[in-house]
């Protein structure tokens, strides 16, 4: 994935005013379980409560393909089962999977475009639409991150694809530690707009700026090394 926007807009108004409509929010996420939000400064964080949890079991519709039914082959005398449709199942998680990662990049982009409206409104900021743009960010990408985990669990346990898997694995990591530094660096960039004469703020920001397009670096290193292992099946 090559570096994108960041942003997203909330549930109580149109995406004019910093706002994204709460189907657009469940569109995105395409369902989740609900998330932490942390508040550091007066500014709300977004966690992703079950990001690092572990790898539940598969299910709910939309979440991928799921294998066909076990056939069998006739080797000798002996008859032994096997699953044809291993490489299209790996496939198709695989083509999932980058469904997901354009849905966060579209999220970023909204996240980015309400935090823009949000530092408009100074110096009378508007508190609860931004907090509610925080809330309805973190629910997207749980969702997506628990999908993405999901999937992992499958290429791991049921398509024996386990090199496959430690690599969603750490791409989760990663986008983890990308969704902190967009929050950490929207904090920053509004304390050096409240206070432009602090030179501690500006260095701040072009630090943050600088560890997070090294993140986005990273995570398009893993989703190339992604690609390369799994040409098999492409």
């Amino acid at each position: 994935m090559g570096r994108d926007g960041n942003g997203n807009g909330n549930g109580n108004g149109p995406r004019g005013t910093g706002g994204v409509s709460r189907d657009r929010a469940r569109l995105v996420t395409g369902g989740s379980r609900c998330p932490s939000v942390l508040c550091t400064g007066g500014i709300p964080v977004p966690v992703l409560g079950h990001v690092a949890g572990g790898l539940p079991a598969w299910g709910g519709p939309g979440a991928g393909a799921r294998l066909g039914s076990t056939r069998y082959r006739v080797t000798g005398a002996t008859a032994s089962p096997c699953v044809p449709q291993t490489g299209e199942a790996v496939r198709e998680l695989l083509q999932r999977l980058r469904a997901l990662q354009s849905e966060r990049v579209e999220t970023y982009r909204l996240f980015e475009e309400g935090h823009r409206a949000y530092l408009s409104s100074a110096p009378h900021y508007d508190f609860p639409r931004y907090r509610q743009l925080v809330h309805e960010v973190t629910v997207a990408f749980s969702g997506i991150s628990q999908e993405v985990l999901d999937i992992a669990g499958r290429l791991r346990d049921e398509l024996g694809r386990a090199d496959l898997a430690q690599h969603l694995a750490r791409l989760q990591e990663r986008e983890q530690e990308k969704l902190q530094l967009t929050a950490q660096l929207q904090l920053a960039r509004q304390q050096a707009q409240d206070q432009p004469e602090v030179d501690a703020h500006q260095q701040e920001e072009q630090e943050l700026k600088h560890k997070l397009i090294k993140t986005i670096e990273a995570i398009s290193e893993i989703l190339q090394d992604l690609k390369y292992d799994s040409e098999e099946v492409e």
